[in-house]
């Protein structure tokens, strides 16, 4: 299992306009996440990754299996409420 440790940057169209040096250097560890007005628009990634990412395309599972750190997050269910979602009485 290959597990990388790959750094996420982000920067707004504003900052990668004025420093495409330091975002090419930053995509060689992780993509680069470029914004326009704070929401993302555009990814940064080295040709390798790029070229990995065409080569094989991720199923799924492998998606969900997948051990980088940064592809681990929390999760809370919804929870159900309301008079159809009442929780039974195991009396």
């Amino acid at each position: 299992m290959n597990i990388s440790t790959k750094t996420v940057t982000i920067m707004s169209s504003r900052e990668f306009n004025q420093d495409t040096a330091l975002a090419k250097r930053a995509a060689r560890n992780g993509p680069v996440i470029i914004t326009d007005r704070g929401k993302p628009s555009h990814v940064l990634m080295s040709m390798e990754e790029y070229q990995r990412l065409e080569k094989k395309p991720r199923s799924l599972a492998d998606a969900i299996a997948d051990d980088r750190p940064e592809a681990d997050f929390d999760w809370e269910p919804p929870r159900l409420e309301g008079p159809f979602f009442k929780v039974p009485e195991l009396d």
